[in-house]
């Protein structure tokens, strides 16, 4: 994922940022980041207009709330999505590449309490109800 951001000229901040924003059904404004990603205003400020400068994102005034900026994804920002989702693709079948369908489904167990153990409960749960869609 590292080498794919790295062609784009995306730090990795950067990258889960926009992967934030692929996952939004309405154009969230900066203090989501802030409150998602447990950031700071000048941190998160900084993030995004460096990403607006690489043409991934435009930011607009909210038109109810014009202290709040909307972001928008550009289609710049929609073709990393879809570079992002595909090397995610293909590194998790190439980490399973040779393990039989028992094996995976073992590993998938395992992984899941791994990040249960971590406390991460509701990554699962998203996990699960992606798995049954």
């Amino acid at each position: 994922m590292n080498n794919a951001l790295a062609s784009m000229d995306l730090t990795a901040a950067q990258g889960h940022i926009m992967g934030y924003l692929a996952q939004r059904s309405q154009p969230p404004c900066s203090r989501d980041i802030e409150e998602a990603f447990h950031l700071s205003h000048p941190t998160v400020s900084g993030l995004l207009s460096r990403l607006e400068k690489k043409g991934f994102i435009v930011l607009r005034p909210d038109e109810e709330d014009r202290r709040c900026k909307r972001i928008y994804v550009l289609p710049k920002g929609e073709e990393l999505h879809e570079t992002m989702h595909r090397t995610i693709a293909e590194n998790e079948a190439r980490m399973v590449e040779n393990f039989t369908p028992e094996e995976r489904a073992q590993f998938v167990s395992l992984l899941l309490r791994a990040i249960s153990n971590m406390g991460a409960t509701n990554y699962i749960r998203k996990f699960k109800e992606e798995s049954d869609e």
